[in-house]
């Protein structure tokens, strides 16, 4: 899949940022004013005023120049303020990136934890936030600087300017060459410390397993080795030096001596004294400096800053692809009895999961089928694997074997955007978070507009917690709220969820029995498919089917049927305690 370039997020972050660019541009402009002058108010000061005899006119002269230094420093001053203008927003976006990769990764079929987004969301963040502002001071710094300076060489002396700029622009090409070397050993050093501390993290967070095996020596030989792999990238770095010493060399010094030395020659052609050293003042103070804080700039933070932003780009969230529509617009795939070939909701086959490669198997070449539309109550006694088989079928952990697929795409294979818009999972712990009602309602749907929400409130049973919070601008501060009331919240949310599938994990479980009967009601008519973790007999019996987890022997089939098929599933019948039971009722067709 293709990523951004550090080249096209640069240039982007500048393009959004281009006001503060220009304002930052125009200070730089006022800043290089003793740059552009120094040079010919000093060859005036000289020729005009000391050689002349004319004391009073050369410190005027060099006055001027004074006051031209404090209108640049002043200037200096205030690029600060639009530089943090430009780069602070930018650091913000990068790390926004960051964070949604670790989660995206982090949350996909399998994924782990990656430590190395650590490093990515301190350290490296840290060295592109700095040598971006780094690299736009010496860009602009050479720009403006070395341009003023050469423009002041012009009015002094065309042919002057000439002798300065050439060897100046054959260091500078010097550098230029090298900075695809200098890049790649860049990249070797940055990678280098990004496997070391990953392999240094899980030697620590395994040491207990790894003094069990007696595996020290292996261990240790692979972080040294990797410890040694960063030390040679190091000193490859340090070696590049050389080069940038060699470009700084030919671009700042071979002028000085071309001048010195074309001295007598360019006396003869009748520049003054004056102007000559005019002229030196102008390579030493402008030139000079201007290239080196370029060749230093680029060859350390800017190699920095493009290796480093490379990585983190290389670990940021794919694009996002377009969401499916909401519950309330949605036209069903196929009946639940529709035709073969059409996907069913939920379509599991020959799964196997267990906690552990010794561990015995929380589910065993298990297949399951849920049609599009059906309403499936999930049962069993506690410790039987209702809530892993949940986690299984939403995509939150990978099977030992088997496939799973919702609405015909495989499980595993999925992003995590994709499995979001097929499928909504709440779990009994129900997530809201500091904010408006109406903020948490629309965490999964930002787009439904108020009516939408005020119904869906209604129709689950929600209205007097709305109310008692002061309607959908209250605020919602979950230390304060029940666990039922957090569980009424994330169910409302759920309905309005885009996706066509709702797994309720005990979602219910801290309501009452009748609140509970609301909420299961209203996701019965929501279109789609409803598989439900009962911990209620009442939520079997509203239920098309009902999947009894037992060992190894699951048992499907209606409510009847279980009860002269399953003993144990009678036996949880006769042991859950339902005060309220809904009359048994046809289900309703969803879709």
């Amino acid at each position: 899949m293709n990523r951004p370039g550090v080249r096209r997020v640069t240039w982007l972050a500048l393009r959004a940022r281009r006001r503060d660019l220009a304002r930052l541009c125009g200070w730089s402009l006022v800043e290089s004013l003793p740059a552009l002058l120094a040079g010919l108010l000093v060859a005036r000061a000289v020729d005009d005023g000391f050689l002349a005899g004319r004391l009073l006119d050369g410190l005027a002269w060099l006055a001027a120049l004074a006051v031209a230094v404090l209108v640049g420093a002043v200037a200096t001053g205030r690029t600060y303020r639009f530089l943090g203008a430009v780069v602070e927003p930018f650091r913000d976006e990068v790390a926004a990136q960051v964070v949604r990769g670790s989660i995206r990764d982090a949350t996909r079929a399998g994924g782990r934890p990656d430590s190395a987004a650590v490093t990515r969301l301190t350290h490296q963040m840290e060295i592109v936030r700095d040598t971006f502002a780094g690299l736009l001071m010496v860009t602009r710094g050479f720009l403006f600087s070395a341009g003023a300076a050469l423009l002041g060489l012009l009015a002094l002396a065309p042919v002057v300017a000439v002798l300065a700029a050439a060897p100046m622009v054959a260091g500078l090409a010097v550098f230029l060459a090298a900075l695809p070397a200098m890049a790649a050993h860049q990249r070797a050093y940055v990678r280098a410390g990004e496997q070391l501390g990953q392999s240094a993290a899980t030697a620590l967070a395994g040491h207990r397993d790894v003094l069990a095996c007696g595996a020290q020596t292996r261990v240790t030989a692979d972080v040294e080795r990797l410890v040694s792999a960063q030390a040679a990238a190091e000193r490859t770095l340090a070696r590049m030096a050389a080069i940038r010493s060699l470009s700084l060399g030919i671009g700042g010094w071979v002028p000085l001596v071309v001048l010195l030395a074309a001295a007598p020659w360019l006396v003869e052609r009748g520049l003054t004294a004056g102007a000559v050293l005019g002229a030196l003042i102008y390579v030493s103070t402008g030139l000079q400096p201007a290239l080196h804080t370029l060749v230093q700039g680029l060859g350390g933070g800017g190699l920095r800053y493009v290796v480093t932003l490379e990585n983190i780009l290389r670990a940021g969230p794919a694009p996002a692809g377009p969401r499916r529509p909401g519950p309330a617009s949605r036209t069903p795939r196929c009946p639940s009895t529709g035709p073969v070939g059409c996907s069913p909701a939920v379509e599991v086959r020959g799964l196997t999961f267990g906690y552990g490669p010794r561990a015995r198997p929380v589910v065993r070449d298990f297949s399951l089928t849920v049609a599009d539309g059906e309403h499936l109550a999930v049962v069993g006694p506690s410790g039987a694997g209702k809530s892993t088989l949940a986690a299984l079928v939403a995509g939150l952990v990978p099977p030992h074997t088997g496939t799973i697929h919702l609405a015909g795409v495989a499980v595993t294979d999925a992003e995590p955007d994709v499995l979001a818009g097929l499928r909504v999972l709440v779990p009994q712990e129900a997530y809201v978070f500091t904010g408006s009602l109406a903020d948490n309602l629309r965490y999964l749907r930002p787009d439904v507009d108020d009516r939408t929400l005020e119904v869906t409130l209604d129709a689950l049973g929600a209205r007097p917690l709305a109310t008692r919070l002061g309607g959908l601008g209250g605020p919602v501060t979950p230390a304060v709220l029940s666990a039922g009331e957090r569980q009424l919240i994330a169910a409302v949310r759920a309905w309005l969820a885009p996706a066509p599938l709702v797994i309720l994990d005990e979602a219910t479980g801290h309501l009452d029995p009748a609140l509970e009967a609301t909420v299961e009601s209203a996701f019965a008519r929501r279109p789609g498919s409803l598989v439900v973790i009962a911990h209620r007999i009442s939520s079997a019996l509203r239920a098309d089917r009902v999947l009894v987890l037992d060992g190894d022997e699951p048992v499907l089939g209606t409510h009847r049927e279980l009860l002269a098929r399953s003993a144990t599933y009678r036996a949880l019948v006769g042991c859950w305690d339902d005060p309220v039971l809904p009359p048994r009722t046809a289900p309703a067709r969803r879709g």
